[in-house]
């Protein structure tokens, strides 16, 4: 084993712009030699985030099927020790080739290790000053396969790693990689934080593509552009502002004022998909900052909560579609875009897919961005907090049918918590402004169900390409967001556009209501698994995901759902699907098909994760990353769970 240590030095609707086929030729390439520059999709391997650049979240493997699945058994772990301080979990999703697999432990400073996929033996350690990205990393392999390369995020420098040994590839960036902020043409780029966060990125041929995060619920934020490297060099091919700057589409959609270089938000914080047959990159983008007021930032706010189909060889926008108008509601679009083709009356329709946190799916012709249902203008609630200039409409699709709940009421208060408990909620139900969907964040108070932790999120959606279905894990919770008016000379320097009538740099604390020993406010279901034909549209069922272990112990009740789950599905050739949860513990096999449990383990501690499955040395692995509670579950009545965070892999037995 290799222990290697390294230091590094410092330094409004849907709009089309050009058809599919152009987008290829644009560049000077046909569809079918884009195609070929390109990452393929074989749904055998796990060589990338969610399995690879189509963020399927699904295994073509065959070996585990629904007769054996019942045998399987835990075949190796490796643990990585604790957790950073300030953690926000452990859900890091492998990569996995050749049969190496490759992890990280988050310890800060944090290590990338490359293990045996068939063993759990370390390989090598490169052990990292600061932290790097901790939801997955990026592959890339030359033609001849010569030359392997990972890439990794570490304390805002992008660095390429070689895959044999893990040593630093000093000849892509100037300095063995490159500080994100080189790029920003905003005046104090150098005086932003490292620009840190866990999107591993994509690759695109001889491209690695990278969106840059956003400053952190603030006035004053980085705008998260979306960058294009070389592979080899780290030299910048593309540039796409999220923020359109002068002469580039959508610039009307934000104020033209003297310090609009400050706007920002607008972040693929999640992760994109990569299209490489047409070509196309599809980047969900979050919301404007600030998230929850944006009366200095009249208009539309593109690209802020779209979803962004890119030409990924030049960098420019094909269509968009905004799922937001002026979000104030923290609405991020936070999945990975889901790519099938779909039969529509006889019709094969090649689709991209994206899941939302306000409930519903988003359905569009992935070549042209034509929505497959109709997604109409619907008037919503008005602002009541001063200065804020709300769009009156909102786009809310008619089909599929929704799979989280939307609204909160005091039918629905939570029947486990004490009567104290519930008659706070109750109080808070009474005085707080609760509108429904798209309800404006106010001075009073303002219930959001789903709130903007609520709905789908990261890694929770995936699609089998071979049966046209969606599964979907969903969690029902709402939040409270007041604004509270912070009108001090400090805060108003940290706004752009400040001086406006009536505008005033509003602060927006939100609350998950979280009672007594960690209860959320509302009834269960607190978490689904839904299930969706995409041909059709229709949902095959919603099932809960799970239990929570208080509740089966104090109130011998089950079906309830985990409470705050993070663990994402994986589904399979074999019509399986994988789900990890929180709130019980468990890894658990489902039959894809009706969502009947085949098997379960019990895990020491959260499953938050995605599966990854793989093959090594003749057989079929599933692996997840397990530690920590899980979100939302401190101070709840359950078993200790280790100091230490580890990966278990699972397979049928030798």
């Amino acid at each position: 084993m290799a222990n290697l240590i390294f230091r590094f030095p410092r330094k409004r609707a849907l709009l089309v712009a050009s058809a599919a086929t152009a987008l290829c030729l644009s560049a000077g390439l046909s569809a079918q030699e884009s195609a070929s520059t390109a990452n393929t999709i074989d749904h055998v391997t796990w060589d990338g985030y969610l399995g690879g650049v189509d963020s399927s979240q699904f295994s073509g493997l065959e070996q585990i099927t629904k007769d054996n699945v019942g045998e399987l058994e835990l075949a190796w772990e490796f643990d990585v020790g604790a957790l950073r301080g300030n953690h926000y979990g452990f859900r890091y999703s492998p990569t996995i080739v050749d049969g190496v697999m490759y992890v990280i432990a988050p310890n800060a400073p944090d290590a990338l290790i490359a293990l045996n996929g068939a063993t759990g033996e370390e390989i090598w350690r490169t052990q990292f000053e600061g932290r790097i990205g901790n939801r997955g990393i990026t592959y890339w392999e030359s033609d001849d396969r010569s030359d392997r390369r990972l890439f990794v995020l570490n304390d805002g420098m992008l660095r390429a790693i070689n895959a044999e040994d893990g040593s630093i590839i000093e000849g892509f960036g100037p300095e063995g990689g490159i500080d994100l902020r080189d790029q920003l043409t905003r005046e104090d780029r150098y005086d932003k934080r490292p620009l840190q966060h866990d999107n591993p990125g994509r690759v695109y041929g001889d491209s690695i593509i990278i969106s840059l995060p956003a400053s952190d619920y603030a006035y004053d934020s980085a705008p998260a552009d979306i960058h294009s490297y070389n592979v080899l060099t780290g030299e910048l091919n593309w540039v796409f502002h999220v923020i359109p700057e002068r002469g580039e589409f959508g610039f009307e959609t934000w104020p033209d004022v003297e310090d609009r270089w400050r706007f920002g938000g607008a972040h693929n914080w999640s992760s994109f998909t990569v299209d490489p047959e047409l070509g196309m990159i599809y980047v969900p983008t979050g919301a404007p900052r600030f998230d929850w007021y944006g009366g200095n930032r009249e208009g539309d706010n593109l690209f802020a909560t779209s979803l962004i189909a890119i030409n990924a060889n030049t960098g420019e926008r094909v269509w968009h579609f905004q799922a937001v108008h002026h979000d104030l509601w923290d609405y991020d679009l936070p999945t990975s875009p889901k790519l099938l083709t779909i039969n529509r009356n006889g019709v094969e329709i090649p689709v991209v897919i994206q899941a939302t946190k306000m409930g519903w799916l988003l359905v569009f012709d992935r070549r042209t961005g034509e929505p497959i249902w109709p997604i109409p203008e619907v008037e919503v609630p008005l602002p009541t907090t001063p200065g804020e200039k709300a769009s009156p409409t909102q786009p809310i699709p008619s089909w599929p049918p929704h799979y989280a709940r939307r609204s909160f009421t005091e039918d629905d208060i939570n029947p486990f918590l004490s009567e104290e408990d519930q008659a706070n909620v109750r109080e808070i139900l009474r005085t707080a402004r609760n509108d429904g969907p798209f309800t404006p964040v106010s001075t009073q108070g303002t219930i959001l169900m789903p709130s903007e932790n609520g709905g789908s999120n990261f890694g929770m959606v995936s699609v089998d390409p071979v049966r046209n279905r969606l599964f979907i894990v969903v969690r029902n919770y709402p939040s409270l967001v007041r604004h509270i008016p912070n009108d001090t000379p400090e805060a108003r320097a940290a706004m752009p556009n400040s001086e406006i009538p009536n505008v005033m740099p509003y602060e927006a604390p939100f609350n998950f209501m979280i009672q007594s020993k960690g209860m959320v406010p509302v009834s269960p279901p607190w978490s689904t698994i839904t299930a969706y034909d995409m041909n059709s549209g229709n949902m095959l069922y919603q099932i809960p995901n799970g239990d929570e272990m208080q509740v089966v112990e104090q109130f011998g009740v089950s079906g309830t759902g985990t409470q705050a789950t993070r663990g994402g599905p994986t589904s399979t050739a074999t019509d399986l699907l994988f789900v990890p949860t929180a709130g019980d513990r468990k890894l658990r096999a489902r039959d894809a098909s009706t969502g009947q449990v085949l098997w379960e383990y019990d895990l020491p501690a959260a499953g938050e994760g995605t599966p990854a499955i793989y093959e090594a040395d003749g057989r079929e692995f599933v692996v997840i990353p397990v530690g920590w509670e899980g979100q939302f579950h401190q101070g709840m009545d359950t078993p200790p769970v280790p100091e230490t965070v580890r990966y278990m892999a699972f397979a049928l037995p030798e």
